[in-house]
């Protein structure tokens, strides 16, 4: 069955390596990627796709559809960058993927009685795209979403933690640093204070529950004691309850620094929360068995809980309705992602085969669900009730 989808991805590899290496090449910043989400949404268009863009009062948003089946399955693309770093995460690969797989689906939704969704979703570094899609209803009646994700090494039922992005603000009196210090009140201090306490709470923190963040306003000049200061953090956990707890404790530690320095301090939500992500069994699968069948040797079963990706997203889809965000391998030289050189590593051949590869992959383990009775079945109960 999948005869035909192979040929359309590899009569159109040129065209999608093309776009990944282009979107690499002009890296934007989240809810910014309007050069990025245009290029993606050109080539869909010449591939047949019905495109709105703009979807979820998003203007970097868009949703790609092809056939007119009751079984409704989607494929996420990603297309930001990071701040000074570039494609460091590899979304390049992400978005030429999912438009690969929808691509090689296309060619077969007649015969399978789908429809496929390309769902462009911005902003996954931070900003939460996807959360405020699944809000706004662009995820309603889909039955499954699949993406893959580009790593050094493949991992198919790839986890998550759950994430809090927020900001803390430090208000304190600005004065003179040395003619009259005594009228001051150091919100840098209180930053200061509160970082102090944050490391020490790093011995007593519950296996799976991380804290990191940087000094965003530290002052502004030596000779004026800073009246503001910001920090911005990320607090993560293997679990939202988890993720609660750390939230109540890192309040804490935030609220020490003002006291001790005699401010005020404000915490706001810079992102919506993260969830962990929670791949389903049966689609995770027959993508490994997918993957292994493309020649692929991904991280065995027992090892995958060992390596959690960070925080996505993505986790939220798969907490709403069945989904995967499997890593791809690529040799990247023995860079991890966020680093330059894994930035690098994302326009190699090795990149290239990655984004093929995922993209058969995936197409390959939508067609499976689509023609199990009784994995079909599943699906469309679950989009009914969505």
């Amino acid at each position: 069955m999948t005869t035909e989808s192979d040929s359309a991805i590899e009569a159109a590899s040129d065209t999608l390596i093309a776009l990944s290496h282009s979107i690499h090449a002009e890296p934007e910043l989240a809810f910014g990627e309007h050069r990025s989400a245009a290029k993606i949404v050109e080539v869909l268009r010449d591939t047949g796709f019905e495109v709105r863009t703009g979807v979820a009062d998003l203007p970097t948003a868009f949703d790609a559809r092809y056939g007119s089946g009751e079984l409704v399955l989607a494929f996420c693309a990603e297309y930001d960058a990071l701040p000074g770093i570039g494609h460091a995460c590899g979304h390049n690969i992400i978005a030429a993927a999912a438009v690969g797989a929808g691509i090689g689906l296309a060619a077969l939704a007649d015969e399978l009685g789908v429809t496929v969704r390309v769902i462009g979703t911005p902003a996954e570094e931070t900003g939460g795209g996807k959360v405020l899609m699944l809000e706004r209803g662009e995820f309603d009646g889909v039955g499954a979403a699949l993406m893959v994700h580009p790593g050094p090494f493949d991992i198919t039922g790839a986890t998550s933690l759950a994430l809090a992005d927020i900001a803390v603000s430090y208000v304190g009196r600005e004065a003179h640093a040395s003619a009259a210090p005594e009228y001051g009140r150091n919100a840098a201090d209180a930053a200061t204070v509160a970082q102090v306490a944050i490391g020490l709470m790093r011995q007593h923190l519950i296996p799976g529950q991380q804290i990191h963040g940087i000094v965003s306003d530290g002052g502004a000049a030596p000779n004026i004691v800073p009246g503001h200061s910001e920090m911005l953090y990320y607090l993560r956990a293997t679990t939202a309850g988890l993720l609660d707890d750390l939230r109540e404790r890192a309040g804490h530690c935030f609220e020490a620094g003002a006291l001790a320095a005699g401010c005020t301090h404000s915490i706001r939500t810079v992102s919506p929360t993260y969830t962990e992500l929670t791949p389903d069994p049966w689609l995770v699968q027959a993508y490994r068995e997918e993957i292994i069948g493309l020649g692929r040797a991904p991280l065995p079963v027992e090892e995958e809980g060992f390596r959690p990706l960070g925080s996505t997203d993505m986790g939220n889809v798969t907490n709403v309705l069945p989904g995967i965000h499997p890593v791809i391998g690529l040799d990247s030289g023995g860079a991890v992602t966020h680093q330059e050189a894994f930035a690098a590593a994302c326009i190699t051949e090795s990149a290239d085969r990655a984004l093929l590869d995922g993209a058969r992959a995936l197409t390959a383990t939508a067609a499976r669900v689509a023609v199990d009775p009784g994995q079909r079945a599943r699906l469309l109960e679950g989009a009914g009730r969505r």
